[in-house]
C-alpha cells in the first residue's frame, strides 16, 4: 500500500531579474521528506500569478508529490 505526501510551496520570484528569492526554502522541504523515508514522486507543477503588490515580482505555486519507499 502506498503512502503519499502532498505538499505546496510558493515561490516568489525577484523584482528585479529570474532567479527565485526562496529557492532554499524549496530545497529544504525536498530534504526533509527524503530524510522521512519519501521520495518526489512526480514532476513538481507550477502555475504562475503576476503580483502587483508591493515588491512587485512572480509567485509561483509548486506543487509536489511525495511516495513513502
Amino acid at each position: 500500500m502506498n503512502q503519499y505526501v502532498v505538499l505546496q510551496v510558493t515561490l516568489k520570484e525577484k523584482l528585479i531579474g529570474t532567479a527565485s528569492k526562496n529557492l532554499k526554502e524549496l530545497e529544504d522541504v525536498i530534504n526533509a521528506q527524503a530524510a522521512k523515508g519519501y521520495r518526489l514522486h512526480h514532476t513538481i507543477t507550477t502555475a504562475s500569478a503576476n503580483s502587483t503588490g508591493f515588491g512587485g515580482g512572480d509567485r509561483i505555486q509548486a506543487t509536489m508529490v511525495f511516495e513513502k519507499l
